[in-house]
């Protein structure tokens, strides 16, 4: 006679967080089998059954049908692995990580070297390429990589100007307006050599890696912070003439009514020249306030450029230089129509447009 099949109770508890299991997408495969063959032997079906309905083999179902037993849920998870004996020592991983973590020395001819290479470190040591590599990976060091950083010094200095900006931000003082100015220089003007591809169904849109340089624009904005809107000026050259040159046509297209304009900038050495200060001596409702050293994160056109760069300059294809200033102008004026202040926070978190 044929064996009996092997009777499984549940509780409520075991047979709820079983069906979770199965029924939850994140779930992996192995585990939604294990879950299954348990939930089909509860209801009386015998291996051969569950096996078949399941796609696996009826030794599979005997084992997880017999962990559940003795284990209960815990019994379903995988059991710790003893992986393979280390071939490298404590002494010699701390001596790879140790090395990762200096300069090369110069090569014998003289020359500097800034990184190492995993096949010199590997060389050092005296283990393979790989080991070396997976050593460092497991302690998350990249001795190949090298990543560039700017810090303002955070002086008592620094902290006045940054309070200052903050407070025109936040507080802007009556009858004035609070506007944010700089220059985003060097944007290519990148022309197609071949048409792209549009999408299609399960294919993205597709462009040729080359492409052609017709040139390079820089573009002079000045931002409404309190309002959203920007004005703007395309220019071949950034120059101290430039610069006062879109000082005259901000102050055209500003509100007259306005006592005092308050102009936040960085310390670019065509803001400070003794043009400016004259330009500044002829317009006395300006006043320039600079961001600290290496702190031109506090200056908000710079949150705009970001968008700019990617909503028309990352895909945009410009076939010369008075093509690229004509589609920024127009996109800034399509932009103005529906500006609205960014909501800014000084830590950076919370940027939106």
């Amino acid at each position: 006679m044929p064996a009996l099949p092997v009777q499984i109770d549940l509780t409520d508890d075991e047979r709820s967080e079983l069906e979770r299991i199965v029924r939850a997408h994140s779930s992996e495969r192995r585990h939604v089998d294990r879950a299954r063959i348990v939930l089909l032997a509860a209801q009386g079906r015998p291996a051969a059954v569950i096996a078949e309905r399941v796609g696996c083999v009826r030794a599979t179902v005997t084992k997880w049908r017999s962990r559940f037993q003795h284990h209960r849920l815990d019994g379903l998870g995988d059991l710790p692995r003893n992986g393979g004996l280390r071939v490298h020592g404590h002494e010699v991983r701390a001596r790879l990580i140790a090395k990762a973590c200096t300069r090369p020395p110069a090569l014998k001819n003289g020359q500097r070297r800034d990184r190492w290479t995993y096949a010199e470190l590997a060389a050092e040591v005296g283990m393979s390429v790989a080991h070396a590599h997976s050593i460092l990976k497991a302690a998350d060091i990249k001795p190949h990589l090298v990543d560039g950083w700017v810090m303002s010094e955070l002086t008592p200095q620094f902290f006045e100007r940054a309070a200052e900006i903050c407070g025109l931000y936040l507080n802007p003082p009556e009858n004035a307006i609070v506007v944010s100015i700089d220059e985003k220089t060097g944007i290519q003007a990148k022309g197609l050599v071949r048409p792209d591809t549009q999408a299609k169904p399960s294919k993205p849109a597709r462009r040729d890696n080359e492409y052609k340089r017709n040139g390079t624009m820089n573009l002079f904005s000045c931002l409404e912070v309190h309002a959203g809107s920007v004005t703007a000026q395309a220019s071949k050259t950034r120059n101290s003439e430039d610069f006062i040159g879109f000082l005259d046509y901000t102050n055209q297209h500003l509100p007259r009514s306005a006592e005092r304009v308050i102009a936040i900038v960085d310390n670019l050495s065509t803001h400070t020249t003794n043009a400016v200060e004259e330009w500044l001596d002829d317009h006395p409702r300006w006043e320039l306030v600079f961001t600290p050293k290496h702190a031109s994160w506090l200056n908000q056109v710079e949150i705009f450029f970001s968008i700019l760069a990617r909503q028309l300059l990352k895909h945009g294809a410009f076939d010369s230089e008075a093509d690229l200033a004509e589609q920024m102008l127009a996109y800034i004026e399509n932009y103005n129509q529906t500006a609205t202040p960014f909501q800014w926070t000084y830590t950076g978190k919370v940027l939106t447009a």
